[in-house]
């Protein structure tokens, strides 16, 4: 299937890494926090941050992004900064606690392209991508890292926004309609799409397949595993 295309990028959380668990864990905690002092100081009562708030409004996005987005669906007025960084503090606690591991699937999937000569790179929202591949074992298997870091110091609009993507396959030396974009979140689904990637494929580990789908991909698998030959 991917004969047929010259790079393959990669979304990290949740496509390579388990990592995504732990974000949703990490948005809970700090969320749950502001929705708690919002109706203390307004006497306007909301529900706590759920897995469907996380898939709709924060998965795969820029870390304030994701909290405007939530806030705001919300109808919340609050810190986007204050929020984005006990986010940030918390994540880094936990992955200096260590337990980051890579899908076995997906390295194995990698591994198979990379034997091909098919150029693989990670596309991702979190400042923290490269830690995590430093810390899962794989930084080693992709030619090149777009984290969220790059997207600031860039001005790159965050996923569902293209730009991340184009930006790695302009690295590459690639046209996007020879590369494939493996996802597992809505909006970085949708980015794949709106950049006129050759192959969007969905990783249904958060969203529905359906979901996924409908925001643009082309393919949905459960693992990569299913990918290999």
């Amino acid at each position: 299937m991917t004969s047929s295309y010259d790079a393959v990028l990669f979304d990290l959380d949740g496509v390579l890494t388990s990592t995504a668990a732990l974000h949703a864990s990490c948005w809970k905690r700090v969320f749950d926090r502001a929705l708690a002092d919002w109706t203390a100081r307004t006497g306007q009562p909301q529900e706590p941050f759920g897995e469907a708030d996380y898939v709709a409004h924060v998965d795969g996005k820029p870390r304030h992004d994701g909290v405007r987005d939530f806030l705001a669906a919300r109808g919340v007025d609050d810190d986007v900064d204050a929020i984005a960084e006990r986010k940030q503090a918390l994540v880094e606690r936990a992955l200096d606690e260590g337990g980051v591991q890579a899908f076995a699937g997906s390295v194995a999937w990698v591994l198979h392209l990379r034997a091909r000569n098919i150029r693989t790179a990670v596309v991702s929202s979190s400042a923290n991508a490269r830690g995590v591949l430093r810390a899962a074992g794989i930084a080693h298997l992709f030619d090149l890292t777009v984290d969220g870091r790059d997207i600031v110091a860039l001005g790159l609009r965050g996923k569902p926004a293209p730009d991340g993507f184009l930006e790695a396959v302009r690295r590459l030396g690639v046209a996007p309609a020879r590369a494939v974009v493996v996802e597992d979140a809505l909006a970085g689904v949708a980015a794949g799409r709106a950049g006129g990637f050759g192959l969007v494929i969905g990783v249904a580990r958060s969203a529905p397949p359906a979901e996924l789908r409908c925001a643009g991909a082309d393919l949905v698998v459960d693992d990569l595993e299913e990918i290999l030959p």
